[in-house]
């Protein structure tokens, strides 16, 4: 199976590529890097207001 490479769009092949579905151990260490610098993120629901914690335990230690 092949496919290109979403960094570098070169050809990556799937069968015995570690790196998969990155062609390369330069294309994988480049994603690593975006990941650790936060360039990457991954959606997530907004936090609930300070209103929507009453009969939390905790919530009240801001009083």
């Amino acid at each position: 199976m092949t496919r290109k490479c979403p960094l570098c769009r070169r050809e990556a092949v799937k069968d015995g590529n570690k790196f998969w579905p990155l062609c390369s151990e330069r294309c994988h260490l480049i994603d690593l890097g975006k990941w650790l610098g936060e360039e990457y993120r991954v959606p997530a629901e907004p936090a609930e207001s300070e209103a929507g914690s009453e009969g939390l335990p905790g919530a009240d230690d801001n009083e």
